[in-house]
């Protein structure tokens, strides 16, 4: 072999590699957000999630893409572990397409392929056949690419040295290590297979040696996975472990089989007696299906694994609690009061966690913490999450025979889910400007950062309280809620005041005035939704409503002075 054909090889990889990539990416485009939406969505049983993860993976043609998704689904709360092992597994399958597709002889019809595909891609402005200009333009250099690379290494069967390499892979150990090694390196188990079938097809390999280099390839496709996973939370990287453990609990068992039953493989090429390029992506298909049956019964115990190789911490826990219902549960079944009461304990749960978040908030402001910071972004997320929840439980009472009362129950519920969001929107806002004065070393003055503790302490204060008054109905902390609300009003202004003396004086630092003020208007804001919170559920009638421990007194209209 020389330099050229070397080169023509390479060439012909890194044609192929790029087909894949721009169909991938035509795909992608053409499909928009419904894959991610779809991926969301249709994972609700086990056997969901591997045809989704299946047909997805078919789609982009590429596993390693869909699994990425499945990580930063698992990372952001939205997605479980056992969610997360079918699309896995279904993936597993889906990849299996490229090699069925490579195995068809079209190479006489690669250039005319890509050449529509360039001029649809090209010259086309509706969108959608731009998109599938850029799926048969990638398609074409797909056999483009495998064309050039089999009229490369032709010379390579007469290489000695090449011969004697092969001949080592013999070893099925030895093979299947090569195919995780060479898979790992392109990054792509459908990319090694494609050039397994070529290599076979030139009679460099045999089937046998083959079959062991695509057991090997699986594993080495998790490569990707694993380095995505680096940048992400402990789950997410469960989730990238999890592909791990499947993929080598896959090449065990798939070994053991052959091993035993050695017909399994003479099955598999009278399927095809004379074409081994289709044999090889026959066996690709066959074992993904194969394991995906053998695994799927034992699904939860491959979530254990993983879950005591990277161990739940407590504030794991405490995430996973924060992001599902916990009160209303089966809430159609329920009397319609007591599906009232079980959703308003389930908003002022949501309540207690925007709460926690502005606290800590607060003490991140004045004593910045990297990892407190972290965890108050994390359960900003659970907030959103659990609105989301929240709102949904809400539609299934809908048909519900409420009164007016009962009717006027679940607006101030709806209201009042809004405003405990947007408390915690304002605890990351918090958090935010302690960052940003970090990052430019910008400092408050003395008086400037006791005025605003004064402030912050009131508006935690006041929160909490309305939190409380919200899931008891108790009215005795009303006075005290109007007092601390007329005081953050007074607080606003006199701080901004106190304020522009220090600009006009130049002892203020110009970033630190603007995150002054703005500061400020976001703890005024937090009082005043602590205030609807507070009086939401104030005029509803418990007796009617049949809610038992809840009492409620009426407020006069003046408000509490201090």
């Amino acid at each position: 072999m020389t330099l050229l054909d070397a080169f023509s090889l390479l060439g012909g990889v890194g044609l192929f590699l790029y087909g894949m990539t721009v169909m991938s990416a035509g795909l992608k485009d053409a499909a928009g957000d419904n894959l991610q939406a779809i991926l969301e969505k249709a994972t609700s049983n086990k056997i969901t999630a591997v045809f989704v993860g299946m047909v997805m993976t078919i789609l982009v043609q590429s596993s390693s893409a869909t699994d990425i998704m499945v990580i930063g689904f698992v990372n952001s709360g939205m997605m479980t572990l056992f969610q997360a092992l079918g699309v896995i597994m279904g993936a597993n399958i889906g990849t299996t397409v490229t090699a069925q597709i490579t195995a068809f002889n079209l190479a006489a019809y690669a250039p005319v392929i890509m050449f529509l595909g360039v001029v649809a891609f090209l010259f086309i402005k509706n969108n959608t056949v731009k998109y599938v200009g850029e799926v048969i333009m990638g398609f074409g250099m797909l056999f483009v690419g495998i064309t050039i690379m089999k009229t490369a290494i032709a010379p390579l069967s007469q290489s000695e040295a090449f011969i004697r390499v092969i001949s080592g892979l013999d070893n099925p150990f030895l093979a299947v290590l090569f195919g995780v090694a060479f898979t790992a390196l392109l990054q792509s188990s459908s990319s090694s297979t494609v050039i397994f079938q070529t290599f076979a097809v030139q009679g460099l390999l045999s089937y046998h040696t083959a079959v062991y280099l695509v057991i090997g390839a699986a594993i080495g496709s998790v490569t990707p996975n694993l380095i995505a996973s680096l940048t992400v939370n402990r789950n997410g990287k469960r989730s990238a472990i999890l592909n791990l453990v499947f993929n080598l609990i896959r090449a065990v068992v798939l070994m053991i089989l052959i091993a035993i039953f050695p017909q399994i493989l003479t099955a598999i090429q009278s399927l095809s007696p004379n074409d081994i390029g289709r044999q090889i992506a026959n066996t690709h298909t066959m074992f993904a299906i194969i394991a995906v049956f053998i695994e799927l019964p034992f699904m939860k115990y491959l979530v254990k694994i993983v879950e005591r190789l990277i161990p739940v911490l407590p504030e794991e826990n405490e995430r996973m609690m924060d992001r599902s219902l916990q009160y209303m549960i089966n809430v159609k079944k329920m009397p319609t009061s007591i599906a009232l009461r079980q959703t308003q304990l389930e908003i002022a749960r949501m309540g207690r966690i925007a709460a926690k978040n502005l606290r800590e908030s607060v003490e991140c402001f004045f004593d910045y913490d990297t990892s407190k910071a972290e965890r108050i972004r994390i359960r900003e997320d659970s907030v959103d999450i659990l609105n989301d929840l929240i709102d949904e439980g809400m539609a299934d009472l809908r048909d519900f025979a409420f009164g007016s009362e009962g009717l006027k129950h679940m607006s101030e519920f709806s209201i009042t889910i809004t405003d405990f969001e947007r408390l915690s929107d304002h605890a990351v806002n918090i958090v935010e400007y302690a960052e940003q004065m970090l990052a430019k070393h910008s400092l408050m003055s003395p008086d400037a950062r006791d005025e605003l503790y004064m402030m912050a302490r009131d508006a935690v204060e006041i929160v909490e309280l309305a939190v409380d008054v919200f899931e008891s109905g108790e009215t005795i902390p009303l006075q005290r809620i109007e007092k601390l609300e007329n005081r953050l009003d007074r607080q606003e202004k006199e701080l901004v005041d106190h304020h522009i003396v220090r600009l006009m004086g130049n002892t203020c630092d110009p970033l630190a005035g603007v995150i002054f003020t703005n500061l400020v208007t976001d703890l005024e804001r937090c009082g005043d939704h602590a205030y609807n919170v507070a009086y939401a559920l104030s005029d509803i009638n418990p007796k009617e409503m049949e809610m038992p421990g809840v009492t409620v007194v009426p407020i006069e209209d003046e408000a509490v002075t201090e």
